[in-house]
């Protein structure tokens, strides 16, 4: 699959580069480049992980409730970062754990572009009347 427009793009993913390359309630996939996105230190600052780990995660919740015509609100996010990242661009994959009427939990793992694992995040959404 490809971007759904109905879900807009907002300011900090333009910002920071984010793309959404593939969408459903189940799987949601988007890229983020490494440049313009790091700390101090030379490498991926761990708020950008989260910024991927919480849109991907959103969009999918979005697509979950749309059906009925509710929205995903986030209540929960954690993240845990395995190794730094220095250059190129990022993958994270959002894959659903729960998705029932009122909550939507997913696992999102971030790779860097040699398919190491550089952070595992979680993110549960409710929903919400649009």
């Amino acid at each position: 699959m490809t971007e759904v427009a109905v879900i807009p793009r907002g300011e900090l993913e333009n910002r920071i580069g984010l793309c959404v390359t593939e969408s459903s309630p189940h799987r949601v996939v988007g890229t983020l480049p490494v440049e313009g996105n790091t700390q101090p230190f030379g490498v991926l600052h761990g708020g950008a992980s989260c910024v991927l780990a919480e849109t991907l995660a959103s969009v999918g919740a979005c697509l979950h409730f749309a059906a009925d015509g509710g929205i995903a609100v986030g209540t929960e996010l954690n993240a845990t970062h395995h190794r730094p990242v220095r250059g190129g661009t990022v993958t994270g994959v959002a894959t659903s754990v729960h998705l029932g009427r009122t909550h939507a939990t997913y696992e999102i793992v971030v790779f860097d572009q040699h398919g190491k694992r550089i952070c595992t995040a979680r993110m549960t959404c409710v929903r919400a009347a649009a």
